[in-house]
Parts: C-alpha cells; sequence; structure tokens
C-alpha cells in the first residue's frame, strides 16, 4: 500500500531512522505539507500519517484511494473522526509514548520557577558572581517543594507519572479525573474547585475536549492561592491566555511553565510572551528523542497491525 507522511519532521528531523516504515511499501515522506499541497501529495495515498495537518470531510472525499490514517501523536483532534467512520477509515493514534518525557519536563518548569537555575547560572556566566560582594545571591525567591500542595487536572498516564514525582519530593498531591480514579498511594483525589482553591501548584493533564476549553478561567485564576503557579504541558485552549497575563502581570499568580499555547506558534504580540514570571517552552515536553522513537515505533506496529486485519489503537 502507498504510504504518504504529510508532516514528518518534528517525529523525526534526521536523527531518527525511517526505514522500518519504508519497508512497508512504497513510502513518500513530507517534512512539512502546506494546505494547499496536501491533495496533490495525498491523491495515491491509502495510508495517510499525520501530526499536525488537519484533515477535514471535504478532504476525504477528494481521496478516494484512502484506507487508513494514523496520527503521529496521541491527541487525534487534527482529523474529523465522525466523516472518517462514515468512510470506513480507520484512524489509529500513538498512545503513552511520552508518558515519561512529559512528566520530565513539567518538573523542568515548575524546577525553574522554584528554583530559577538556569536565570542564576546565566548571571554566574556573565559575570556577576565574580563582581559580587557577598559569597551568594538570588534574584527571585527560593521555594522549597517539600510540603506543597501539587493538584493536578487530568490524571491519567501524564498524571499519574507527575504525581509519583511530586511525591517523590515531599509534595502532597491532590487529582482530580472526571471519569477513572485509578490510585496512586499517597494521592487524594478532589473536585477542581478544590484544586484551585487548594493547591500551591496546579498543573494540567487532561486531553481537550468541548467540554474544557477555557477550563482555567478567569474565575478559576481569581481562587487560587496567592503565589501558586500554573503548569501547562496538555493543550494551550485548556486555558484562558489573556486572563493568565493579567493574573501573572498584577502579581495574583507566582508564575506559569506553558509548554503549550492556544495558537503555536505564537504570534509576536501574544500576551503571555511577555507577562511576568511567565516561563514558555515552544511545546517540547513531548519531544526527547528516546519518546520520539518509541512514537515512530508505535506508528510501524500500528500500521502493520492494520495490514494483518487486526488494527490496534483505533480512536474512531
Amino acid at each position: 500500500m502507498n504510504i504518504v507522511v504529510l508532516d514528518g519532521y518534528t517525529l523525526n528531523p534526521g536523527d531518527l531512522s525511517w526505514a522500518e516504515l519504508q519497508a512497508l511499501g512504497p513510502c513518500e515522506i513530507h517534512a512539512r505539507t502546506p494546505a494547499a499541497e496536501l491533495i496533490p501529495r495525498a491523491r495515491d495515498a491509502e495510508i495517510l500519517l499525520t501530526n499536525k495537518t488537519v484533515l477535514q470531510r471535504e478532504h476525504f472525499e477528494q481521496l478516494p484511494r484512502l484506507k487508513y490514517i494514523g496520527v503521529l501523536a496521541t491527541g487525534t483532534n487534527v482529523v474529523d473522526l465522525a466523516a472518517a467512520r462514515e468512510r470506513g477509515i480507520p484512524v489509529t493514534n500513538a498512545p503513552a509514548y511520552g508518558t515519561n518525557s512529559v512528566a520530565q519536563a513539567t518538573f523542568a518548569l515548575l524546577l525553574e520557577l522554584t528554583q530559577r537555575t538556569g536565570h542564576h547560572a546565566q548571571t554566574v556566566r556573565e559575570g556577576r558572581w565574580s563582581r559580587n560582594a557577598d559569597w551568594c545571591y538570588w534574584d527571585y525567591p527560593l521555594i522549597e517543594l517539600a510540603g506543597q500542595t501539587l493538584g493536578l487536572v487530568g490524571f491519567g498516564r501524564i498524571g499519574q507519572a507527575v504525581a509519583r514525582i511530586g511525591l517523590a519530593f515531599g509534595m502532597s498531591v491532590l487529582a482530580y479525573n472526571p471519569s477513572e480514579r485509578s490510585g496512586v498511594a499517597g494521592v487524594r483525589f478532589a473536585d477542581l474547585e478544590a484544586i484551585f482553591r487548594q493547591s500551591d501548584v496546579v498543573s494540567l493533564h487532561c486531553p481537550l475536549t468541548s467540554n474544557n476549553l477555557g477550563l482555567v478561567s478567569r474565575e478559576r485564576l481569581a481562587v487560587m492561592k496567592p503565589g501558586a503557579f500554573l503548569l501547562n504541558t496538555g493543550r494551550g485552549l485548556l486555558v484562558d491566555e489573556a486572563a493568565l497575563a493579567d493574573a501573572l502581570n498584577s502579581g495574583r499568580l507566582a508564575g506559569a511553565g506553558l509548554d503549550v499555547l492556544a495558537t503555536e506558534p505564537p504570534a509576536a504580540d501574544h500576551p503571555l510572551l511577555r507577562a511576568a514570571n511567565c516561563l514558555i517552552t515552544p511545546h517540547l515536553a513531548w519531544a526527547t528523542r528516546a519518546a520520539r522513537l518509541r512514537l515512530l515505533g508505535i506508528v510501524v506496529a500500528n500500521i502493520r497491525d492494520f495490514l494483518s486485519g487486526q488494527p490496534q489503537n483505533v480512536v474512531n
């Protein structure tokens, strides 16, 4: 079967091998696909792989040979799942490949907010310690995590991994998960209001749905503890970004650590890019080489299972 990868660059910018995928059939790999090039490139595809390139109903109507769609990620909001199902096209995703990497990145953001290691290391490199009158200095409050309350919104694989790290730091951990309450010893479940009111750190690990757009609203930010932190390694649209910028600039929150924004990449005048005590990384929490290698392995295995008549990780 003809395989077309629409946007393979972020998965494999050159440090991985496509050989296992190419062994499955004729394979055309594009680093990125502009909207105008989608149909010409995908016209002969029977197997179509996408990461962020959006596939909608009108595309399927122009791709009569299409038999399978694989998403090079866990989230599947880039594909019109209902339209694909109506045409008998299975859509698969790649779950759980980045659990440890995203949990690690979550704490990288939190540790930078509480310890400012990167900032202080840069000041040393610039010569400030050499010129300092005292044997030590710091520019921000240094915050110990032990005894702080970590509130997790979403308690799937990543939320649970973050909980374990928080417990190892001596934090108290609260979790909110509306559908499933699989346990991690030492974690207490709470409703959303309690999470936002009681936590010193609120961290988002829930999928984006039509029901939780703007979950972190101006009202929820207003009930957070003065001096609390917000972390988001989930999806940007979970947060009212203008309200968050206001909360940071007014000093209502101590800081935010974000790996995702509502629009990526952001406009140069995005309010959070210059908000007080706001650390933003460019959606890289998932992107360790180990995680991307696992992701590519799941993608290849999904196609093999489909070709054998036993598709796995079908989301529609």
